[in-house]
Formats: C-alpha cells, structure tokens, sequence
C-alpha cells in the first residue's frame, strides 16, 4: 500500500516537474536557453527532479508503461550531472525538446488507460 502512495507521489511529481520544464523552455531556441543563466539553472534542477523521480519508480511500474524511454532518461539524468560543457548541454536541450514532451504524453496515455496506476489508495 505504501508502495502504491510513493509510485503515485512520484507521478506527480514527474507531472509537475516536466510541466515546468515546458513552460520555463516554452519558445526558446537552443542558444536562448543554453545562454540564460537564471532559466537554464531552473531548467536543469526541474529536470534533475524529473530524473531522480523517474529513477525511484519501482520496475513493475516503469514494466507497467514501455513507451516511456527509461534509457533515455537514464543516460541525459547522467549527462546532466556532468559539468557544463557539450555532452550536459546536449542532454539538457535533449530532454527539453523531446524527452519531456513525450513523457508527458505518455503519461497523459496511460492516465486515461490504466488509471490505477495513478490512484492514492491507503
């Protein structure tokens, strides 16, 4: 039961977090983004965020919804760890223009199909 409160939290979270990161990034170009210091920073710790959420949903859940690129996310969360440079800034516009948009998608998805996967249950 616990488990299940966590898992939904943490969707939550997720949501809340990637809604961020859409609307900080909403019509910025790669240079703009990467060139602003103040929405970069808040770009990378809502994605930080994101990754460390995504990371600590449990494997029957992340079984539970395949279209969800859980390497990718994997891999641009390690990226984004790295120090300023090509490799972090190519993970951060990644997520930004592709990762983010189709999780939320997806995630929208599976809210309509396989609502139980969203429910708070004690």
């Amino acid at each position: 039961m616990r488990a299940q409160i966590a898992s939904t939290a943490l969707l939550g979270i997720i949501e809340q977090a990637g809604l961020g990161v859409l609307t900080l990034a909403e019509n910025l170009s790669r240079e703009d983004l990467l060139r602003s210091r103040l929405t970069r920073e808040e770009v990378s710790r809502q994605l930080r965020i994101l990754t460390d959420s995504l990371a600590a949903l449990p494997p029957e859940l992340q079984r539970a919804m395949p279209e969800i690129d859980w390497p990718g996310w994997l891999r641009a969360g390690l990226q984004l760890m790295e120090p300023r440079g090509e490799a972090c800034d190519d993970a951060l516009w990644f997520a930004v223009e592709s990762l983010t948009p189709a999780l939320l998608l997806w995630l929208r998805v599976y809210r309509r199909n396989q609502p139980e996967l969203f429910l708070m249950r004690a």
